[in-house]
């Protein structure tokens, strides 16, 4: 396991593969050295990487591969649109003391950890309308309090998520949240932040040895890493700050994305995809600590209650 003076100095790694670029990414004398055309261009200590996302063709080494699960580090593979395709995971699979406490879970478990989940979306989702100079009412936590299923949770999370997005982006002509469809620009462009942060909770999860398919709000569903999915709904307005940063910013430019078949994709154009992968890379970044501190957190109280605190995540 990664102590937290170990992991402030893990980094997260963007590699962007130009077109009509012969690109390889090989392993060197205990570091990743990046090629082009042949030659070399940049490298890193493996000791200092905690995950590479690589965007583009990239030929990369088995040797790299091998040496990546020895030193502990993650690859994500993603398309020029932003979207990630394939992963090659380094993880704890033999925590099997842990995996039995999520198999095991009784239901009434789950259910209090899907209310401190929610609640700490909540507040967070609240602290920033705060920021904004937004105004927002906090009945929500009345209703998460009194839930007593699963079914009453989600739905008082959806009204205050409703709420919520549509107070946040007012000024940046939102219509609803609707993932995956791509149909407005602050929805693509949540669709890429969360996707990262998705990746990067999960790849420090599976660091810990956590079943990460194994979830307790988001219920077992194929092929849907449910804990991740759960973990990560706390840090989720980091990258609504991150967006609403770039709007006031003008990072966000609506001639950057073209919109095609009835969605919005970024353009072929590596400074522009460049720029908003660092719009959410630099986010993470700088919460890395935190977010790193929360998820130990949550192993800790998982395997002992009586002594950790179930942890509540801060966006500030």
């Amino acid at each position: 396991m990664l102590t937290l003076p170990d992991f402030k100095e893990k980094k997260i790694v963007f590699i962007e593969a130009e077109k009509d670029i012969d690109h390889q990414i090989r392993f060197w004398n205990s570091n990743i050295r990046i090629f082009k055309d042949g030659e070399p261009v940049n490298q890193i200590s493996c000791y200092l990487v905690l995950c590479i996302f690589i965007v583009g063709n990239t030929s990369l080494t088995t040797i790299l591969i091998q040496k990546a699960q020895k030193y502990g580090i993650s690859i994500f593979l993603l398309n020029y649109s932003l979207k990630p395709y394939a992963e090659i995971m380094s993880q704890a699979e033999g925590n099997t003391a842990l995996r039995i406490k999520q198999y095991t879970m009784a239901k009434q478990t789950q259910l209090i950890f899907a209310k401190h989940i929610v609640e700490n979306k909540v507040n967070n989702q609240f602290t920033l309308l705060q920021e904004t100079g937004n105004i927002s009412s906090q009945n929500t936590l009345q209703q998460i309090h009194k839930s007593e299923t699963m079914q009453e949770l989600l739905g008082a999370e959806g009204n205050c998520a409703s709420r919520y997005f549509q107070q946040l982006f007012t000024a940046h002509e939102w219509g609803r949240r609707a993932p995956q469809t791509k149909e407005d620009i602050t929805n693509f462009l949540m669709d890429i932040g969360y996707t990262y942060l998705f990746n990067y909770v999960d790849a420090i999860l599976r660091l810990f040895g956590f079943d990460t398919y194994k979830g307790f709000y988001h219920q077992l569903f194929f092929q849907r890493k449910s804990l991740t999915c759960d973990l990560m709904e706390p840090m989720r307005p980091l990258i609504d700050r991150a967006i609403i940063k770039g709007y006031n910013l003008g990072i966000i430019n609506k001639n950057d994305f073209v919109f095609q078949r009835g969605s919005y994709k970024l353009k072929l154009d590596v400074k522009v995809r460049s720029k908003y992968s660092l719009l959410f890379f630099k986010v993470i970044t700088v919460h890395k600590e935190g977010i790193y501190t929360y998820l130990r957190l949550f192993y800790l109280h998982l395997m002992n209650p009586e002594k950790y605190q179930f942890p509540t995540y801060s966006t500030i």
